[in-house]
């Protein structure tokens, strides 16, 4: 007899090549189940005009029309196309449907997964009724929290990457809220990448420091402590300069206010693992972030982060010896925490160290065994015969 192929369907509405953390982790938990032999659909807005429907090895991708997201030009939302949802669904026929944004096309989905019997899970990976705020229209949170509720207890239940995140949905009424954490590429992101030319052509020294942000650069991510730590060092320390990869609605305002900023715009692949192991100190200033893939990319090109007590940071840095931490919104603090490094040398270099052997943990492997346990699948891991077997719930300590 021979065994059915497991199939999963994923829909989001952001995807590979864009850039943010939603679709990095989303590539990341495909093209583990494709390396598993699970057959996954991927359904998600179309991004252009070329951005065609199409199949290749155990993935099948459906573009359904899109609307630009206001404040991100480079992002689309899925139209609530119901029928062609629903049809997409039942001709692949998966063994559970992942919904990982929850707007209209993920609300769609949800209701054509639930109308077809098909185990259908959520993801919990953008904190949009905090994003709401830094768009003046902060008077809609607490609506946004009643429909993120709402859609997210339709589904068996909701994956976040952290405790914290888990806590707080759990208090807020959400049902069956579960961990499920992130990895980082360690061979990709690697201090063996920092680059003396890269620094040369920053019009740096090995004897300057570096201040690195990596991500959007938006009201959201609170750019302006990022900006604030920068100045209070950069007065007391002309060695101290600061380099900003990415792209976002504030970047105009920042050069022209900040001239002496190098400003290196999206990076991808060996690119970015470049810039970030040629920087030395990585602020994560983010109050809204639900994880933040950058704080474990940077850990793990060796980076001393500094961030806010929550988040990536809470669930990998130990302050004082793989990063610095602050408590969560005590912008002061903050700032304290990068002047300790700026002042301090050899706590730098340690941490730099301990940082890199953090990481270097940290794997995708076992991120993508626990997903596909989660939704239902067998995935499978190599004995050390060579032999594959399936993996079991004891053999996973990260979803909790």
């Amino acid at each position: 007899m021979t065994e059915q192929l497991q199939r999963v369907t994923i829909v989001t509405e952001t995807f590979a090549p864009e850039i943010n953390g939603v679709a990095h982790t989303l590539t990341q938990l495909v093209e583990g189940m494709r390396a598993r032999g699970i057959m996954v659909q991927v359904i998600r807005p179309r991004q252009n005009k070329q951005d065609v429907s199409c199949s290749e090895e155990n993935l099948q991708t459906v573009t359904l029309p899109g609307m630009p997201i206001p404040g991100y030009k480079e992002l689309r939302f899925g139209v609530p196309f119901t029928g062609r949802i629903s049809r997409a669904i039942k001709q692949f026929a998966p063994t559970a449907v992942y919904v990982a944004t929850e707007g209209p096309m993920g609300y769609s989905a949800v209701r054509a997964a639930r109308k077809a019997g098909i185990p259908v899970w959520s993801g919990f990976h953008t904190n949009f009724h905090q994003y709401i705020e830094h768009y003046r229209l902060r008077g809609l949170e607490r609506l946004a929290y009643r429909y993120l509720r709402h859609f997210h207890n339709q589904t068996h239940g909701t994956l976040v990457p952290t405790r914290i995140q888990r806590d707080e949905l759990d208090a807020h009424g959400f049902h069956n809220v579960r961990v499920l954490s992130r990895g980082v590429n360690s061979d990709m992101f690697t201090p063996q990448k920092r680059s003396a030319a890269l620094r040369k052509a920053w019009g740096v020294s090995d004897q300057d420091l570096v201040l690195l942000y990596v991500g959007r650069i938006a009201g959201e991510k609170n750019m302006d402590l990022a900006l604030a730590a920068y100045r209070r060092l950069r007065n007391s320390d002309e060695r101290v300069r600061m380099v900003l990869v990415g792209d976002g609605p504030e970047l105009p305002h920042i050069k022209e206010q900040y001239p002496e900023i190098i400003c290196c715009g999206m990076r991808r692949g060996d690119d970015l693992a470049t810039h970030y192991a040629s920087g030395d100190v990585f602020l994560f200033p983010s109050k809204t972030d639900t994880f933040g893939n950058v704080v474990t990319e940077a850990l793990s090109s060796g980076l001393a982060v500094v961030s806010f007590d929550y988040a990536a940071g809470h669930e990998h840095i130990v302050s004082g010896k793989s990063g610095m931490l602050a408590p969560f919104g005590e912008d002061e603090a903050f700032i304290q925490q990068v002047e300790m490094l700026s002042d301090s040398p050899n706590l730098l270099t340690n941490i730099r160290q301990e940082a890199r052997r953090h990481a270097e943990g940290i794997s995708w492997n076992s991120i993508v065994d626990e997903f596909v346990l989660r939704l239902g699948c067998a995935p499978t891991k190599v004995t050390q015969n060579g032999n594959r077997k399936a993996v079991t719930p004891e053999d996973s300590a990260t979803v909790q």
